[in-house]
């Protein structure tokens, strides 16, 4: 990476904002890292399920007698066997009676399948060959009942109903201002409608874990997961006290969403507990893409009404998304694309209508960017579309519309940092100089830019927490306690560097014990780039707490004024005067003075929507960038190569710039993927991808070197500043590469992903064609 920082505020911090390399890092280089999949018991079961084949249907027959006959075989569990055989998660957006809607499924369908890959039962076997051939020989039969494959058709007059309260699952509605007067006084309309697909998460850990019963009847389960918190679900599953089971959540192989849902930890403990043996669990690539629950399939179709020198001055919205077979996480999803709908510019008058549907596709729920992803490709297509019609230069567009403090989105929520979208428009366009000339005959060159905004931090009504320990031990070295789960973007290690920066322990000296919900103060879900926010605060707290105690105690044993000593590596310093850590710690001892503390940070409250969204404060604060891309098109053949890539977000403060830095380029290049490659074919509701060689994914031989201009306003909400950076870069992709290619062709693709055929149709309509 090609990377450089600029700061707005003086850096006057001694670890927090230096590149150190994470302390995690020297075992994932060198392999050794022992992920959820990787432990092993003596006398461990394995377990796999057995998934529907059709999409749509009634079961009416199961058989298990010839898979339990089998060698090696344990059991084989269905849906009766499942003590409470149906998990429920809350989700705002229903549509009825507006409040909370339960978004349940069977952890084991009993009489009726819904999609393609849904579990109907679960065997257990002593080794794991033995796997395949029960799996094989349990008898499922179906009456197959018809097949919902898009939201279009889940959504007209008379469809056929997936679930019994219809396929309407969630809408939101987001109005303000005088939409229809400003679209009779526009200047210019521009209509578009835009398209993106399912796609998977694809990480390299496949969704695995083991699970065993310790000597007290606690329930243990060390999983690939991003939220430990599942303990809680996993109890009401089996009927037992939360108390009871314990989630441990060891490095995570990438997570991306896919594993914020439960995934293999209701078969895990369902397994040890009925034969009360550990057990291993790892779903195979083709169930992990088959089964696991997807980015969801967005139809966004954009009116935008706008001055002659090209002031917004309405947006007229609609958002239609496929759900899939179950709710997960769509209503929420959905709400985020509503908000994040008119993008990062001022928009006076706003129509939003949005809607998720029931279908029998695969189910869909989190993915990186939460809903405000797709609506990028919508938003910024919108702008550059505008540009063009004006004969204006589309950066001066962005900026002249751009939001700044004080402004209110459609929805109401007021911006209250620093808005620097304006400045990274800037860096990346001063970085790229001028556009490069084609490099072989038969080719055009297009250039393009695409900001976005994201919020980090979840839903302000969720209430949301996290809470963090930390203590000194006797030599002066620190122990930080926390149940974050790291799912690779350095989330362990930046608490160290939080505490490294307000105790003064060097960072070779701080353990940080993370993802385990029962050793561990719980700190919520890594997802919603909300765990710098909350975790890191709630550190950050903690740190301060004890800094204050060791501080007092040394003053008080001392005499000298508390606000004159300050605590570094040399120990606790004041004029003319320095005590050593662990002699201040036995100060400590001798005055009752704790040496840890523990933190509990509260994220910002608000109160929870309803169907018509409106609200003071729906997220706790917000981040923007803005990405550049150079592409080379074949005219001949329709491929593309991406010549350069330069992105810019307004960070806050880089905690430590090398993970900013990976944060931001491994976000756009996933980006990259949706835009050019990626999809989850689906057809009738049936799943034709099977495995990566069906699946393209970015190589390094696909996308150039990701450039990357990080900016530190100071203006975030974590510690020192901080704004979460997991999530937003991931946005800008899907725009930037399809105005690319139309600054190349001049005409615009607008389904995703950009496959070579749909360049050149491009190619044609640029010439005057008709397209096809």
């Amino acid at each position: 990476m090609n990377s450089e920082i600029r700061r707005s505020k003086a850096d006057e911090l001694r670890i927090v904002g230096k590149p150190l390399s994470r302390h995690d890092a020297a075992e994932k280089i060198a392999g050794s890292t022992r992920y959820a999949g990787d432990l092993a018991y003596e006398g461990m079961f394995h377990a796999r399920l057995v998934r529907a084949q059709v999409p749509s249907a009634r079961i009416t027959r199961r058989d298990t007698a010839a898979a339990r006959a089998l060698p090696g075989v344990i059991a084989v569990l269905l849906g009766e066997d499942v003590p409470n055989n149906e998990i429920s998660v809350d989700v705002p957006g229903q549509t009825i009676a507006v409040g909370a809607l339960k978004a349940r499924m069977q952890i084991l369908a009993t009489e009726r399948v819904r999609f393609h890959g849904e579990p109907v039962a679960l065997v257990i076997a002593e080794y794991e060959d033995a796997l395949a051939a029960a799996c094989e020989a349990v008898e499922v039969e179906y009456e197959d009942l018809p097949v919902i494959a898009d939201p279009d058709t889940a959504l007209a007059d008379g469809a056929y109903a997936v679930h019994e309260s219809g396929n309407l699952l969630a809408e939101w509605d987001i109005d303000c201002g005088d939409v229809d007067g400003a679209f009779a006084r526009a200047d210019v309309i521009v209509e578009g409608e835009y398209r993106t697909q399912f796609v998977d998460h694809a990480y390299l850990e496949p969704e695995a874990g083991v699970s065993w019963l310790d000597d007290d009847g606690v329930l243990n389960l060390r999983v690939a997961t991003q939220v430990v918190e599942h303990y809680r679900d996993i109890a009401k599953i089996l009927g037992v006290p939360d108390s009871k089971v314990r989630v441990i959540a060891p490095y995570v192989g990438g997570g991306f969403g896919g594993k914020e849902d439960m995934t293999v930890e209701p078969y895990l403990a369902l397994a040890t507990m009925h034969t009360r043996r550990p057990v291993r669990m790892q779903w195979t690539r083709n169930e992990s893409l088959l089964a696991r629950a997807k980015r969801h399939r967005n139809t966004m179709r954009y009116r935008t009404a706008a001055a002659s020198d090209g002031t917004i001055l309405a947006q007229d919205i609609e958002i239609i998304s496929d759900a899939g077979a179950y709710a997960y996480l769509s209503a929420l999803v959905l709400l985020y694309s509503s908000v994040h709908a008119c993008g990062p510019y001022r928009t006076p008058s706003a129509r939003i209508r949005a809607k998720t549907a029931y279908t029998n596709n695969p189910p869909t729920s989190a993915f990186r960017g939460f809903g405000g992803m797709q609506v990028v490709l919508g938003y910024e297509s919108q702008m550059d579309e505008l540009a063009k019609r004006l004969n204006l230069d589309p950066g001066e567009v962005r900026k002249k519309n751009a939001l700044q403090r004080g402004d209110r989105l459609p929805v109401g929520q007021e911006i209250i940092t620093e808005v620097q979208l304006a400045q990274t428009i800037d860096a990346v366009r001063e970085r790229a100089g001028d556009k490069p000339a084609p490099t072989r005959p038969r080719t055009a060159i297009g250039r393009a830019i695409a900001s976005n905004i994201q919020s980090y931090g979840r839903l302000v009504w969720l209430n949301d927490s996290a809470a963090a320990w930390i203590g000194f031990q006797m030599d002066g070295s620190l122990t930080v306690r926390c149940a974050v789960p790291d799912i690779g973007g350095g989330q362990a290690s930046s608490l160290a560097q939080i505490s490294s920066e307000v105790l003064g322990v060097d960072m070779d000296r701080i353990s940080v014990h993370f993802g385990d919900s029962a050793l561990n103060p719980l700190a919520g879900t890594t997802t919603a780039t909300r765990q710098l926010l909350m975790s890191g605060n709630a550190t950050y707290e903690a740190a301060v707490l004890l800094r204050d105690q060791i501080l007092g105690a040394v003053a008080a044993e001392t005499g000298q004024p508390v606000e004159a000593l300050s605590l570094t590596p040399d120990g606790v310093t004041g004029p003319g005067h320095t005590t050593s850590v662990p002699a201040a710690l036995q100060i400590c001892r001798r005055r009752n003075i704790p040496v840890e503390a523990l933190g509990t940070f509260f994220g910002p409250k608000g109160k929870e929507v309803t169907r018509e969204l409106e609200g003071e404060r729906l997220f706790p604060d917000f981040t923007f960038g803005t990405h550049l891309a150079d592409v080379e098109v074949d005219l001949d053949t329709g491929e593309i190569k991406v010549l350069r890539y330069i992105a810019s977000h307004d960070v806050g403060r880089a905690i430590n710039p090398l993970s900013v830095e990976g944060q931001i380029a491994g976000a756009a290049v996933q980006g990259l993927g949706q835009a050019l490659l990626e999809e989850i074919v689906v057809q009738d509701g049936v799943n034709l991808t099977g495995g990566f060689f069906q699946y393209l994914i970015p190589t390094a031989m696909d996308v150039p070197d990701i450039e990357i201009v990080v900016l530190e306003s100071g203006e975030g909400l974590g510690p020192f500043g901080a704004r979460g950076i997991g999530e937003p870069p991931i946005g800008p992709p899907l725009a930037v590469i399809s105005s690319a290619i139309a600054d190349a062709v001049g005409a615009r693709p607008v389904t995703l992903p950009i496959t070579p055929e749909r360049v050149l149709e491009c190619v044609r309509r640029g010439a005057g064609g008709d397209p096809t």
